[in-house]
């Protein structure tokens, strides 16, 4: 068991990983993700004391330049009014809230970020969506209007936030096939 730090203070046991925002781990000092964790002090019996390993300190959410932040802020902002938001129950602050997260998962708020798919720029939009969407995606500013429209249409194919993820990552039609969230995302929305 891994104990983390809330905001308050208190101490709770580690979430896992999956969760919609993730930390960035460079994984040193960490094995199978099935391996059990211990931190000093606690009491593993059945460990030997070879086997002894502690949990890696994560690298914190990456933190946008500020004019990053004012880009994305101001490009949610825009779309807030979209019909997607209101058929996915989503206030203005919630879908700032998924919107910021999203870019943060996709890219790191790295501009020039570039998947070994093809995806591209700060919302990591795949080219032939930027050419649907009629954006330049190595325009920051474009990417980020082109990445805030998607997710909203997504919202309003989907009228929820799990789904319109999954298919913003996977593609509308992967999340329609299965009839649900795709095997390979994975995508929770947590908090």
């Amino acid at each position: 068991m891994v104990l983390v730090m809330e905001s308050d203070g208190s101490l709770t046991s580690s979430r896992s990983q999956d969760s919609f925002a993730r930390n960035y781990n460079d994984g040193i000092g960490q094995g199978s993700a099935a391996d059990e964790l211990a931190i000093l002090g606690e009491d593993e019996p059945d460990i030997e004391p070879d086997e002894l390993r502690l949990a890696a300190f994560s690298r914190p959410a990456p933190l946008p330049r500020a004019d990053v932040l004012a880009a994305i802020e101001a490009t949610a902002m825009r779309y807030a009014g979209h019909p997607g938001l209101r058929r996915a129950d989503l206030s203005a602050r919630d879908w700032l809230t998924l919107y910021r997260a999203n870019i943060e998962v996709e890219s790191a708020y790295r501009q020039d970020a570039i998947s070994s798919a093809g995806a591209i720029g700060l919302g990591q939009l795949m080219p032939a969506t930027a050419r649907n969407l009629g954006i330049d995606p190595r325009d920051p500013l474009q990417n980020l209007d082109g990445s805030a429209r998607y997710l909203a249409m997504m919202l309003e194919t989907f009228g929820d936030p799990h789904l319109a993820l999954a298919a913003y990552n996977a593609g509308p039609d992967a999340v329609r096939q299965h009839g649900g969230i795709p095997p390979c995302c994975g995508v929770r929305l947590t908090g």
